[in-house]
């Protein structure tokens, strides 16, 4: 495909300089794109190489300062970076609105119900009573359980698991290889010391406009439901336990866990690594750092914590900072106890 200059700068209303006709049909990096390729400039780090790109169109700020002549059709836009992001997702649209129909061989339950435009990849099963909205594209090799219910325009990449009564909003992204609806770890102790399993009869619920990385996990609830919340981005590799609840706007990094029954508040952050222990609270605006773990409810808003167990993210650079001069107190406290007997000893010698 095919995008002029003037046709890019209409969808992401930015202003031309140079050529409006320049063509393009594909992306780069600026170091590396060549002619016919679109690229953007957004940190400064890379501002040499907007004098030296071979790319047909670059997309810069509105404040950005040229320095010397460029050989690129330039589109100045109030934020280079998400124009970019607006941009790829439009291309990305297109590309999916291309994927249409059935491939073979695959299952469909003849009581599944499936929107207008939707694509299902090969070897994919679609269980009874399950519900596919309208544009839903699902690569090969996914799973999606009796009951199921998928909104509009979302996208299950290849090798999703989706399992019974589990609930997908509209415009969902869920990458390759991901569980929604596994049973929650719950077992109960018995007097033999064996353990048995309680069954997980609730589901997941998953709101509009969430993505959800490779190779997470997101339990079913014992009873009720786990949900993720509208607007909700978890990475890759990440475990959500039963019947957690995550806000609005939060993001996960990768690797991170979160134990049973926690309710993590909206626009919360945290790191690669966190540890969230079970059955507690994170307020509104939480900022955990990547390792961190975090044992009990944070009840204060737009806290910012590290460490484990995580404490206050100021104290803890604090006790960083003590930690590492602690060799040169030692030598200090050295020093001064041997002032100090020096002193008693020439005293002893005076009396």
């Amino acid at each position: 495909m095919q995008f002029s200059a003037a046709q890019i700068a209409l969808i992401i209303q930015g202003k031309i300089e140079g050529n409006p006709d320049a063509l393009v049909e594909s992306f780069g990096k600026i170091e590396e794109a060549r002619a016919g390729q679109l690229t953007f400039l957004a940190n400064p780090k890379y501002e040499d190489y907007l004098y030296t790109t071979d790319a047909s169109v670059v997309i810069i700020n509105a404040a950005q300062e040229l320095r010397q002549g460029v050989k690129s059709t330039l589109i100045r836009v109030a934020d280079a970076y998400s124009a970019f992001a607006t941009l790829l997702a439009k291309y990305q649209e297109i590309q999916n609105q291309q994927m249409v129909g059935i491939q073979q061989p695959s299952f469909i339950s003849d009581k599944a119900s499936l929107g207008m435009h939707v694509f299902v990849g090969a070897f994919s099963y679609i269980s009874e009573n399950a519900s596919i909205g309208k544009n839903v594209k699902i690569y090969p090799h996914v799973y999606i359980g009796p009951g199921v219910i998928i909104g509009d325009n979302t996208i299950l990449y290849p090798g999703v698991r989706i399992y019974h009564g589990c609930k997908v909003g509209e415009n969902v992204t869920i990458h390759a290889g991901t569980v929604v609806g596994g049973d929650g770890f719950g077992f109960a102790p018995q007097a033999d010391g064996t353990f048995k399993k309680v069954p997980q009869i609730g589901n997941v619920v998953i709101e509009d406009n969430v993505e959800i990385g490779s190779n997470a996990t997101i339990d079913r609830a014992t009873i009720g439901s786990t949900i993720i919340r509208r607007g909700a981005k978890l990475d890759n590799l990440i475990q959500i336990a039963h019947n957690v609840e995550i806000g609005e706007n939060t993001v996960i990094a990768a690797q991170t866990g979160v134990s049973g029954s926690t309710k993590v508040g909206k626009n919360v952050m945290m790191g690669g690594q966190a540890g969230v222990v079970g059955h507690i609270f994170i307020a509104d605006g939480t900022r955990i750092n990547a390792q961190s773990g975090v044992t009990k409810s944070v009840k204060t808003p737009n806290s910012a914590l590290s460490g484990s167990p995580a404490f206050d993210y100021t104290s803890t650079l604090r006790s960083q900072a003590i930690a590492r001069n602690l060799p040169e107190l030692e030598k200090r406290i050295v020093d001064l106890e041997l002032a100090i007997k020096q002193l008693l000893a020439e005293k002893e010698s005076i009396s």
